[in-house]
């Protein structure tokens, strides 16, 4: 599995400039990934307090995505403001070739960044599976709870991946839990995030990276390096050490309780 990782700057409030600008970005890269993973939030930035932003589910960036996708012949994996009849949602999504996308809404709203202010969480803990290669995505403040993003024994995934807009002044936090996401599930995990200062004057670093499960790092950004990597994943391989050395089958079992989830 080819994934591409792409850190660059979001335009602020801008989905029309930044749904060309990634266009662009997915061209130059034409047949060389299976997938792209873009950072979170990726047509706006992280605008927490602008539900003018939002845009129906299958609406106009939405449908630009599904273009992409059949014409580049890859998935794509990000976030994107979307409007619910119950309220705002932060949406994580894959859009895939020729199918239907799947989605998932974020789980842990960023309270201080105001995101529980203006957007109601997603409560599904979903698995999608893309050229036999099983994924499991996180949005940004995610990563940080490690019992939502816990493998379950009985439906494995090989990919964490988490998007985000991670700032500078809490990035050693993101460069820690990322391999250590990758360490506990026993599985690849990658993390895009932004660069560059957004309309609130946060800075964004970058830093995206890719683990195996051995913590060997595949993949990294240099500090508010502009760009795309392509990593080469070997799911056999991962899946292989999964039964020579399997940890996964020894964790506790629980019971996730949450006041808004059944799960």
């Amino acid at each position: 599995m080819k994934i591409a990782l792409l850190q660059y700057p979001i335009e602020w409030a801008n989905p029309q400039a930044n749904v060309g600008l990634l266009d662009e970005r997915l061209r130059a890269i034409r047949g060389q990934a299976d997938m792209a993973v873009l950072p979170e939030m990726f047509s706006t930035g992280f605008c927490t307090d602008r539900p003018d932003l939002a845009e129906p589910w299958k609406g106009p960036t939405c449908q630009a995505l599904q273009r992409m996708a059949n014409e580049y012949d890859i998935a794509i994996v990000g976030s994107l403001i979307i409007a619910e009849q119950d309220g705002l949602r932060n949406r994580g999504f894959m859009f895939r070739p020729n199918e239907e996308p799947l989605s998932c809404d974020k789980h842990h709203l960023y309270r201080h960044g105001g995101e529980a202010d203006f957007f109601r969480p997603g409560n599904t803990r979903d698995i999608w599976e893309f050229r036999g290669t099983k994924i499991r995505l996180a949005v940004c403040y995610d990563l940080r709870f490690p019992v939502w993003l816990r493998q379950d024994p009985k439906n494995l995934y090989d990919i964490l991946i988490c998007v985000a807009c991670w700032p500078t002044i809490r990035i050693q936090y993101w460069d820690h839990l990322i391999p250590a996401r990758a360490a506990e599930n026993q599985c690849y995990a990658i993390g895009v995030n932004m660069i560059g200062t957004d309309g609130l004057q946060l800075d964004y670093n970058g830093h995206s990276v890719a683990y195996d499960t051995r913590l060997q790092e595949i993949a990294h950004f240099a500090d508010y390096e502009e760009g795309t990597h392509i990593v080469d994943l070997s799911i056999e391989k991962l899946r292989h050490f999964r039964e020579v050395l399997p940890l996964w089958a020894d964790a506790d079992g629980y019971k996730l309780a949450h006041n808004t989830t059944d799960c």
